[in-house]
């Protein structure tokens, strides 16, 4: 369900990436990046266009269009995507132990069950450290993951393999800019943090059911 879209200007914003992936054609760097995602009490003030969702603020870049995925048994909703040319994106955060670490043994057991998908998958060394590269069919998809404090984000693109290259650069613009505000309720480690939708995007899905 397409909610509502970014014009483009023109000009290029992705930033440069340290990568392992050899099909990735370097990047050139042409302005300076504050680097995230960011934690609430580190949020920067930084004119960054980002939709609300409760528990992170993810940034929509120009040419972009979000969508709301809704549970159709009524639970609310499912995910939020952000469209791109490249690919769709969605970007998740969880609750994670104080001690860190829980990307690495997410990203080890999405390797599994891709692999068991009969997906071809490939990792390599990213900018927050485990990063996967999968073929599933005619889809190519990037998975990256952030472990910050209680809290730990994963970003997937999937798109066609046309847009490989470029994907992983949508996806860790995205995924750099958001902020995440984990809260202080205990949680037991790995459940989804809740979204809540904006009042004005709750607003425009009740008219587009209408």
């Amino acid at each position: 369900m397409g909610i509502f879209g970014r014009k483009r200007r023109r000009g290029r914003h992705a930033a440069p990436e340290r990568d392992h992936f050899a099909h990735e054609p370097e990047a050139i760097e042409d302005e300076p990046v504050t680097r995230g995602p960011f934690d609430i009490v580190d949020a920067p003030d930084d004119g960054v266009t980002r939709i609300g969702l409760g528990s992170v603020r993810v940034p929509v870049p120009d040419g972009a269009q979000v969508q709301v995925e809704v549970d159709p048994g009524g639970a609310g909703v499912r995910a939020v995507h952000v469209v791109t040319p490249q690919g769709q994106v969605t970007v998740s955060a969880y609750a994670a132990p104080r001690s860190g670490g829980l990307w690495e043994e997410v990203g080890n057991e999405l390797i599994e069950q891709l692999r068991s998908d009969g997906a071809k998958v490939s990792s390599g060394d990213g900018e927050w450290g485990l990063e996967l590269s999968a073929l599933l069919g005619d889809v190519a998809l990037r998975f990256v993951g952030v472990d910050g404090p209680r809290w730990m984000l994963r970003g997937v693109i999937a798109g066609p393999q046309s847009q490989a290259a470029e994907a992983p650069y949508v996806l860790r613009e995205i995924v750099r800019g958001t902020i995440v505000d984990r809260g202080d309720a205990p949680m037991p480690v790995r459940t989804p943090l809740p979204i809540v939708l904006p009042d004005e995007v709750m607003t425009r899905i009740a008219e587009q059911q209408a």
